[in-house]
């Protein structure tokens, strides 16, 4: 898959001698759900705002289809829609209005039907003579939705879009970036729900102290999630593992006290054949192994990441 947006060697120092971003590389697929995890402070908003054209890098390029932000930045904005954190709206504005004029922002001729169908897709239609002023706050952000809508934006980035929304909200929105992104538009999000992440994006991205940490497809990321780990606590301590029980790729622990064993659950079919559990402890007993216990844990995609960002 081709990529839209590629990210070479990007930093950024601020005047105070804060570096925000250090040597990012990052490509973005066409039509793919990015999702960009990280910490408070770790370089998100700063990584976003230089790519949309807000922010300007201290060294590094970054293409936005093949255009050059800072030679090009016209036509890189007009690719791009942004939704902020922070709800910067008009007041005094309707959403109509709000709406219409972001759309004439970028030079784009009227175009009531499109604007339209933005607002009955983000539910507020019926909001749409309303003062912004008078709107609740989840509101308010899916407004800010509809200007970075307004001028059909190839790519749209949402920065913490769901933060402070109630639970109904958040999932009428992920509706919306699902039927945007099969629509052909590629969606960057930042997001500290993490399970938001693992539902929606097709990529996941780490972020820490202004480095990426990692870019994994989502799919791979399942696959480590579906490995689990089975601790047995053994009776007697062991010194090395009887060369019958190599098969099953074990590892000693806690002195020789522990056997762990690393399984997918997903492999196989009936649950004996599907963990090789059954067959282990067979060989177990075969080989005069006794254990006392033995438990299980799976990492979750959270797990991942705080481990991640400790490390």
């Amino acid at each position: 898959m081709s990529s839209i947006i590629a990210v070479k060697n990007l930093n950024k120092t601020y005047a105070s001698g804060f570096v925000a971003l250090k040597d990012i590389n990052l490509d973005i697929r066409r039509g793919e759900i990015f999702a960009l995890l990280g910490p408070n402070g770790a370089g998100k908003t700063t990584l976003i705002n230089i790519i949309c054209g807000i922010v300007n890098p201290t060294s590094g390029t970054v293409t936005v289809d093949g255009h050059d932000i800072i030679t090009q930045f016209r036509k890189t904005r007009e690719l791009i829609g942004l939704v902020p954190q922070e709800l910067h709206t008009d007041a005094f504005e309707t959403v109509w209005a709000t709406a219409s004029f972001s759309r004439g922002l970028f030079g784009k001729p009227a175009n009531p039907a499109h604007i339209e169908k933005v607002l009955k897709a983000l539910s507020l239609w019926d909001k749409k003579d309303n003062k912004i002023m008078t709107l609740s706050g989840g509101m308010k952000r899916r407004v800010l939705i509809a200007k970075a809508l307004s001028h059909e934006p190839q790519i749209l980035f949402l920065d913490e879009p769901t933060a402070g929304v109630d639970v109904e909200l958040r999932k009428d929105m992920w509706g919306v970036v699902r039927d945007l992104r099969a629509a052909g538009v590629t969606i960057i999000l930042t997001t500290h729900y993490i399970e938001e992440a693992e539902q929606m994006a097709d990529r996941i991205g780490v972020i820490n102290k202004g480095e990426i940490i990692l870019t994994e497809d989502k799919a791979e990321l399942m696959r480590k999630l579906g490995q689990k780990q089975m601790t047995i606590e053994l009776e007697q301590p062991i010194a090395t593992l009887p060369p019958s029980l190599a098969g099953h790729h074990l590892a000693l622990a806690n002195d020789g006290r522990e056997l762990v064993y690393t399984y997918d659950t997903r492999r196989g079919t009936a649950a004996g054949e599907r963990t090789g559990i059954t067959a282990l402890l067979d060989e177990l007993g075969a080989a005069g192994i006794r254990f006392r216990d033995l438990h299980t844990t799976q990492s979750s995609l959270e797990d991942i990441f705080v481990s991640l960002v400790k490390r």
